[in-house]
């Protein structure tokens, strides 16, 4: 029952990371597009940059996210696949 619950708690942890209205926005914009930087993500959601940023560390931080530096731009691609199906659970095609 122990692992289990571990099992449930890292479970939830992964929920609250991406409960965020702006991380949860962020993390369906990179599903959709299969990958972008702050900049294109600041526009589409009208916030400034340092908040998108703010959003993307933690989602980096939960390993939710996965940045891929091109000289001084990163394109931030999702990397968790429960995430992915949450997702497609959340916001079919």
């Amino acid at each position: 029952m122990i692992e289990d619950m571990k099992n449930v708690e890292e479970q939830a942890e992964l929920l609250k990371v991406i409960a965020h209205p702006v991380r949860l926005c962020i993390v369906r914009g990179l599903w959709r597009s299969g990958g972008c930087n702050v900049t294109h993500m600041q526009c589409c959601m009208e916030v400034p940059q340092s908040t998108v940023s703010q959003h993307l560390g933690k989602l980096r931080q939960a390993g939710i996210i996965q940045g891929e530096r091109n000289g001084l731009e990163i394109t931030y691609r999702l990397k968790d696949e429960r995430v992915k199906a949450i997702l497609s659970c959340l916001f079919p095609k």
